[in-house]
């Protein structure tokens, strides 16, 4: 279960708020990108990174010279974001109208990771969870390439979750309006596979279904 903290605890649309561990894992790990929070000397910036989860860890990764990775590595304050659009909700008031979603927002700092070993195994988890097996036939990173990627680790300490699935929510006196009310539901739907145009084709199409359930693309 998740605790609230001032910062977490959910004022408006309470009956959203959820502290459901598992929901939170499941918003991580589909949405994989984060809004990362950053204080310029010039005022606020968001900037959108690949994000990915290791147990109650996320992890980030990211060119040395990144303006967002130096700022974070000196123990910045930030807030970083994950959302999931699922549908629009038509009522039949315009005032309304409104949508299905799924979000949480972590808050705290973060920290380096500078063992290159250690680099390699999160770099290489985050691989295995987009495409399943693929460590076993790829190159995987050398010193160098590990030596100029910074990698930074965020803990799931203090984190608000909030899902709006309640559907729609007229006032009794709009009922007898004659229009259509309901959701228009938002699915993503991954695949099929686009082979680069240099590969061999004595190359077999791999199966990557597996990290992706029903959302994988089903050729009719």
């Amino acid at each position: 279960m998740l605790s609230s903290t001032p910062r977490t605890t959910i004022k408006k649309g309470k009956i959203k708020a959820v502290y459901d561990t598992t929901e939170l894992h499941a918003i991580i790990d589909d949405s994989l990108i984060a809004h990362i929070a950053i204080l310029e000397d010039t005022g606020p910036v968001v900037i959108p990174m690949l994000a990915w989860r290791v147990e109650e860890t996320v992890y980030i990764h990211g060119a040395k010279n990144s303006r967002l990775l130096r700022r974070l590595k000196g123990g910045q304050q930030t807030c970083l974001t994950f959302t999931l659009f699922d549908g629009w909700v038509l009522a039949r008031s315009a005032f309304h109208h409104s949508a299905h979603y799924r979000s949480a927002v972590v808050f705290g700092t973060f920290t380096t990771i500078d063992d290159n070993q250690e680099k390699d195994r999160l770099l290489n988890h985050f691989i295995e969870q987009i495409a399943p097996k693929r460590t076993e036939t790829i190159r995987l990173s050398n010193d160098k390439e590990l030596n100029a990627t910074e990698l930074l680790a965020i803990p799931l300490t203090e984190v608000s979750v909030k899902i709006g699935k309640h559907g729609v929510n007229d006032d009794a006196a709009d009922l007898d309006i004659p229009v259509w009310a309901g959701v228009i539901p938002y699915r993503t739907v991954i695949g099929p596979l686009i082979a680069t145009s240099d590969l061999s084709e004595t190359i077999a199409e791999p199966d990557y279904s597996a990290a992706y359930n029903e959302r994988w693309h089903q050729a009719e």
